[in-house]
């Protein structure tokens, strides 16, 4: 692994991890934690989270991991759901999180903080202890009972829980997934042993970035099982906003990313060129002529090149893409993914134009996120791919929903058995709560959550999702919620790219203030504009937006607008915006 310590990067080897590790775990028995217990890492991505992660899984306790964007209401349910007996925090702002809410979580012995500025000398709860003191104990706890993180570790069942993995909780309360030891093994066999993601397969020589949250099933997947099955080097971005400097200090080779990671990556590119030479300018706009013929040429195509595209990109290579590859940090990845979130055919093909190699993948926490994936050279975009090696992917008959099973099906919700049995049928069978379509009898198509359909007056299903998606390829719009269930007709509301509708704004000497004043310029509705009408030319009539209203404040977690991870709340949207959403039906408010 590598992290950043003053702008330098410092390695970690694989004894420096074990020993780490190892004392974590020596340090988790000295504080009497028993096979089972679940422990609790709040923090940003760091070395210290696989440390714990690691430390835990080998003294047979639980992870459990936390968003650090967690306000301190879902901190609370999620300890006392899960009944966390120890807490590792990063620093004093995840801390205080903690010890806000300390007195109703009984079951929470210790805390454990990383970061000792703002904390050291100043805190006086007994429970306290620094990420330092946990180690010294782990070493005296070691040296008087040598072996027994390791006996402890043999010990193992494949049933075991090894983390709890907390859903994002778009309509309710976050549930907390048990994945098992057998269900990493799984993961392990099908993505790094097979190669099911990558061909060939993952290896020491490969680099990843890690940054989205440890606790999101997707980037423990690649960042801790993928590295420990194959060898990987992990490199940690200082944060998910310094992300595009790491990439472009690693350059990794292989590279996952969510949709609004890729839609900002390449909305960025605008923003930077708008300001470039005339000259720039021009040979930019050549090229990404091109990089759009050849994108279009390999969807068309599966992904596979023909001679024409591979020439012309071979031209473009020298004139443009390699330097804006580099650039963006893609310029060794021989592996792209795009998961956890639809993501609109445009970016993808964007990417694909400038020799990125693109694929979209599916799964989900309750199936260890193994479903199906685009496999290079029979990549449909547009679609999820196809089935994983030894996955199982049907559809319900009557409803469409997409159902997976195999081996790593997880265990069942903690605590709520009555959830568990609404999702996994009685023969096995995963229900996603995802819509999909085969496509060609093998590649699967997601048109939406089946919670998310949105039934018009007039009966007809639609999916939001892909109107939504179109909508934000444009790199003026940040988020895109469309409206109109048991309505006549679709609207939206819309929130703005700041960062390149701010750019836009200057570039025509339109001054604003805030987020609010610039939404709502007519200049600026005006541009939305017309990119509601360029994305209605793709959709049927009934399928079109009719009105649409600029959301004046950006969309945010702490105010319950969207999950950890970015996914809209639709409920408490239609809430927030409730006078946008009447308005645009020339309705009353609704008490």
């Amino acid at each position: 692994m590598r992290e950043k310590n003053l702008g330098i990067w410092d390695q970690i080897t694989w004894e420096d991890y074990w020993e780490q590790a190892t004392l974590v775990g020596h340090g988790l028995l000295s504080l009497g934690v028993e096979p089972g217990d679940r422990v609790g890492v709040h923090s940003e991505n760091r070395c210290e989270w696989l440390f714990s992660d690691i430390g835990i899984t080998a003294v047979r306790a639980v992870t459990v991991g936390l968003y650090p964007t967690n306000p301190a209401a879902e901190v609370l349910h999620v300890l006392r759901d899960s009944g966390t007996s120890v807490l590792i925090a990063e620093d004093q702002e995840q801390l205080d999180k903690a010890l806000e809410i300390i007195d109703e979580l009984p079951e929470l012995r210790h805390l454990v903080y990383i970061e000792p500025r703002g904390i050291a000398g100043r805190y006086t709860d007994p429970r306290l202890l620094s990420w330092t003191e946990l180690l010294e104990r782990g070493a005296e706890h070691r040296d008087a009972h040598p072996g027994a993180v390791d006996a402890r570790a043999e010990q193992a069942q494949d049933d075991d829980i090894a983390t709890l993995v907390y859903t994002s909780g778009t309509t309710g309360p976050p549930k907390g997934a048990m994945l098992t030891i057998a269900n990493i093994e799984f993961v392990i066999e099908t993505l790094a042993q097979h190669g099911a993601f990558v061909d060939p397969p993952a290896n020491d020589k490969d680099l990843i970035v890690s940054y989205l949250p440890l606790c999101h099933v997707a980037e423990r997947v690649f960042t801790t099982w993928f590295n420990a099955a194959v060898g990987t080097q992990v490199n940690f971005a200082e944060s998910i906003e310094t992300v595009q400097v790491a990439l472009r200090e690693v350059q990794p080779t292989i590279v996952f990313g969510v949709p609004r990671i890729w839609e900002k990556i390449a909305a960025g590119v605008h923003i930077r060129m708008s300001g470039a030479s005339r000259l720039k300018k021009l040979n930019f706009g050549l090229w990404m002529k091109v990089s759009q013929w050849i994108g279009r040429r390999l969807v068309e195509n599966d992904g596979n090149h023909t001679l024409a595209t591979r020439l012309a990109y071979a031209a473009g290579w020298v004139f443009l893409y390699r330097p804006l590859r580099e650039r963006l940090g893609l310029g060794k990845a021989r592996y792209a993914a795009s998961g956890a979130a639809p993501i609109a055919p445009e970016v993808l093909e964007f990417f694909m134009g400038i020799g990125v190699p693109m694929h979209e993948v599916y799964g989900m926490t309750e199936n260890s996120a193994i479903a199906t994936a685009n496999r290079a050279g029979r990549i449909k975009v547009g679609t999820v791919g196809e089935p994983q090696e030894s996955a199982e992917v049907r559809l319900d008959p009557e409803t469409g929903e997409i159902l997976t099973r195999h081996a790593g099906t997880f265990a069942g919700y903690w605590n709520n058995p009555e959830a568990t049995a609404r999702t996994i049928t009685e023969d096995g069978w995963l229900r996603t709560g995802d819509v999909g379509e085969w496509v060609d009898g093998t590649h699967l198509k997601i048109t939406d959550r089946i919670k998310d359909i949105i039934i018009t007056a007039g009966g007809k299903n639609i999916s939001p999702s892909e109107i939504e998606n179109s909508l934000k390829s444009s790199p003026y719009i940040k988020e895109a919620i469309v409206i109109g269930d048991r309505r006549k007709y679709l609207t939206a509301l819309i929130g703005i790219e700041l960062d390149t509708v701010g750019d836009w704004a200057q570039r025509r000497k339109l001054a604003f203030t805030t987020y609010r004043d610039l939404s709502q310029k007519p200049e600026v509705i005006e541009l939305v504009q017309e990119v509601v009408e360029a994305t209605n030319t793709k959709f049927a009539s009934v399928e079109t937006i009719k009105r649409f209203r600029l959301m004046p404040k950006e969309l945010d977690h702490e105010q319950g607008e969207l999950t950890a991870t970015q996914k809209i709340k639709r409920p408490a949207i239609t809430r927030q915006f409730a006078e946008e959403i009447a308005d645009m039906y020339d309705e009353e408010v609704r008490a």
